[in-house]
């Protein structure tokens, strides 16, 4: 079996087992999957009021022209704390400051080295900052604010090599039954890392995470949240990656923990001509936490 196969299986063995857990008996009155559910639906908000620990793990398959073989994979962890500092006001009247790190670390990743010729590099990514105000809307999700990146990466392919910033916000709708929006944020290079080639150019790249999210019964939900990329200073080809895909969910307790554990698939309709991500099987693990602050920063009743 290949290794990519273990992985799979590791995906989807962890993914089963929480789904196991899940149907054991809720504890009396019967609020344990009410609860889940309800804390299942905030987390498929990404301007929610709710502390988590996002976790991702991602299998990927990456192609194109200077490769004459199978599709390379590769591997990586996206990190994402989610911290909804409370600004200004009470309960459903709260403006809160939405802070979402995005730390990658790449287990394994392709390199192009000449054709048909591949190194594999793991290390640590750029990290992005976004930083959104969000006030408080019945239904209709609205948030808006910078985002700021640092060039933390340890190889070169990992990253810009500079420091970034750029507008962010998230637009779109909830209901008790479905969960719809977008997330972009685009960034433009400012400075430099002093190992940066003088002859690069500036980064000016756009993330945007689409996503549609279904609540079923019994904290279960299905849906999609695929993130498009585009990039501004790519040769002509090789700009764009537009992945589609779909994913279950399934929001349990270990004991007073709200978990969610989340599997997907995706495969991009549009990718890079000479190399680029085809494909990727995710697993997702979100864990909340206590808010670490719970009274507005400027008060406000």
């Amino acid at each position: 079996m290949t290794r990519p196969r273990h992985l799979l299986l590791l995906f989807a063995a962890v993914f089963l087992a929480a789904a196991a857990v899940a149907q054991e008996k809720p504890p009396a009155g019967g609020a344990h999957e009410g609860d889940a559910a309800a804390i299942g639906a905030k987390l498929s908000n990404p301007i929610s009021d709710v502390w988590a620990l996002f976790t991702e793990f991602d299998l990927f398959y990456s192609d194109g022209n200077v490769n004459l073989g199978d599709p390379e994979v590769g591997g990586r962890m996206i990190f994402q704390p989610v911290m909804p500092f409370p600004l200004y006001g009470e309960k459903d009247a709260r403006w809160n400051l939405i802070t979402r790190p995005i730390i990658p670390v790449i287990f394994s990743q392709p390199i192009p080295e000449s054709l048909d010729g591949f190194d594999n590099e793991g290390g640590l990514a750029d990290i992005q900052i976004p930083m959104m105000v969000a006030p408080p809307l019945s239904g209709w999700l609205l948030a808006l604010g910078p985002t700021w990146a640092f060039p933390t990466s340890t190889e070169d392919e990992f990253g810009r090599q500079q420091f970034g910033v750029g507008p962010a916000g998230v637009v779109g709708y909830m209901n008790k039954d479905m969960t719809v929006g977008v997330f972009p944020q685009y960034t433009f290079g400012i400075g430099s890392r002093s190992d940066r080639d003088s002859d690069v150019e500036d980064a000016s790249y756009l993330s945007m995470l689409y996503f549609m999210v279904f609540n079923l019964p019994d904290a279960w939900q299905v849906g999609m949240n695929p993130t498009i990329t585009y990039d501004d200073k790519a040769p002509s080809g090789n700009k764009w990656n537009v992945p589609v895909g779909m994913f279950a969910a399934k929001t349990t307790k270990f004991g007073k923990v709200p978990v969610k554990f989340q599997l997907g698939v995706e495969y991009s309709v549009v990718s890079q001509d000479l190399f680029g991500q085809r494909a990727q099987f995710k697993l997702n693990v979100i864990p909340v936490i206590p808010a670490l602050l719970k009274s507005p920063i400027l008060g406000g009743d």
